[in-house]
């Protein structure tokens, strides 16, 4: 009996140690995630929202073509996603269902996009277009091959003296695109 006590109360301060030992460590833990997240907190406040400092190109279709263009864009460009959609309800002047405001990124890029329920007397201009700088000709090839599929080629993929190779083409959704080989 006599060793047994002071196995005992030997056990029990090894035992009570190691829990100091993992209280320290959750401790130890739980400030590492507080300082984790007091830093994501502070970085989702310094970062503005999509809309306050960006400058987006707006896209309206008056042909109720907006989430066929910004499915295709999405599918086209790398590091594209649809970020947020709000569509017509039953009672609006569009189709239900047709986007009302749409929000995605293009590899990078802000782009809004609308079913406008008015027709307008203007449309898409070839003088207001979104540029390109390809970093590989490959990339350029097919851009240009994908984006002027039932489009028009207002450009063809060519040197014409201020880039390597260029090219201009409106696709089928009337957006006009250039191309450049850096």
């Amino acid at each position: 009996m006599k060793k047994i006590v002071p196995l005992l109360i030997i056990a029990i301060y090894i035992s009570s140690c190691n829990e100091v030992k993992r209280d320290n460590t959750s401790d130890k833990e739980l400030n590492e995630l507080r300082t984790e997240l007091d830093s994501l907190k502070k970085m989702k406040a310094d970062t503005p929202s999509i809309t306050e400092s960006q400058i987006a190109t707006f896209l309206t279709f008056q042909d109720n073509n907006a989430e066929n263009a910004m499915n295709f864009y999405v599918k086209l460009f790398n590091n594209s996603e649809i970020i947020n959609v709000q569509r017509w309800g039953k009672d609006a002047p569009v189709e239900e269902g047709k986007i009302m405001h749409a929000t995605f990124n293009l590899d990078g890029n802000l782009f809004m996009c609308s079913d406008s329920p008015p027709i307008h007397d203007w449309d898409f201009s070839p003088a207001v277009s979104n540029y390109i700088e390809c970093k590989s000709e490959n990339e350029l090839e097919h851009l240009f091959s994908k984006l002027s599929e039932n489009g028009n080629v207002t450009m063809p993929l060519n040197n014409y003296g201020f880039s390597q190779k260029f090219g201009w083409v409106i696709d089928q959704f009337g957006v006009s695109w250039q191309l450049n080989l850096k």
